[in-house]
């Protein structure tokens, strides 16, 4: 990447740099890390070989996902984009990697091309301008190159009260953020993708464990009960359909 860094103006940059620390103290333990690589990365990069390749971790947090690639992949060159400053400044000392403060919202000036993107839960951060960010994306990834995505479903069942969960809690900006219909992604992204794998999942020990800040959970608390809600998740994951699951992964392409 050889751009300079973009000035950032997302209101979401100071809202994440507040809670980085909880967040990640939650969603990095050792049960959410679980969740994360067992129910939404093992099967979200199930046949795909990003060794040698260049990758961007997009809404990449202070490293986490990037750290699993490195150690699924030989060779592979990762580079961190976020929003957050602070966010940035962990990735590069995580990873030791380059990491971009970027808003992904706004038009940005991209020098460098990627074999493949991924985004883990950022595309729902960027409601504000989603053509905007899907542009991009598109121009960071080669051609034929692969964005891989995970992301809230807004076609679940208990999607109300999701809603109200946003906009009551403290750690959701509610007006930037929101549950993503994957069907409203397609038609905003255009001709310049082409979806090949869509999978919905999502049951109890996605709230209860992999979003335990959301509940406040206790750390004793959530080790006694996380294998309990993981073992209910494997069997939830089986049910058919969109309607009963609280999240999605897809694989897209670029045309």
């Amino acid at each position: 990447m050889t751009s300079l860094p973009t000035p950032v103006i997302n209101p979401q940059a100071a809202h994440y740099d507040r809670i980085l620390s909880d967040y990640d103290r939650h969603y990095y333990d050792r049960y959410s890390t679980e969740y994360r690589e067992r129910f939404i990365l093992e099967p979200l990069l199930a046949g795909v070989d990003l060794g040698g390749l260049k990758v961007a971790d997009l809404a990449s947090g202070s490293g986490h996902t990037s750290l699993y690639l490195a150690g699924r992949y030989p060779g592979i060159q990762v580079t961190g984009f976020d929003v957050s400053a602070e966010a940035c400044a962990g990735y590069r000392k995580r990873v030791g990697r380059p990491s971009w403060q970027f808003d992904l919202t706004q038009p940005q000036a991209v020098a460098e091309q990627y074999d493949a993107c991924i985004i883990m839960g950022g595309l729902h951060h960027c409601v504000a301008n989603l053509p905007v960010t899907f542009a991009n994306i598109h121009r960071m990834l080669k051609p034929g190159g692969l964005l891989l995505m995970f992301e809230p479903n807004r076609q679940y069942v208990l999607q109300a009260a999701r809603d109200l969960w946003y906009r009551a809690d403290k750690y959701f900006d509610a007006a930037n953020e929101q549950a993503l219909a994957h069907t409203d992604l397609v038609r905003l992204a255009g001709a310049g993708f082409q979806a090949e794998n869509l999978r919905y999942f999502g049951g109890p020990a996605f709230f209860l464990v992999y979003n335990s800040l959301l509940f406040r959970m206790p750390a004793g608390l959530k080790a006694g009960s996380s294998r309990l809600f993981l073992g209910l998740e494997a069997w939830h994951n089986h049910l058919p359909g969109r309607w009963l699951h609280s999240s999605f992964t897809a694989r897209w392409r670029r045309v």
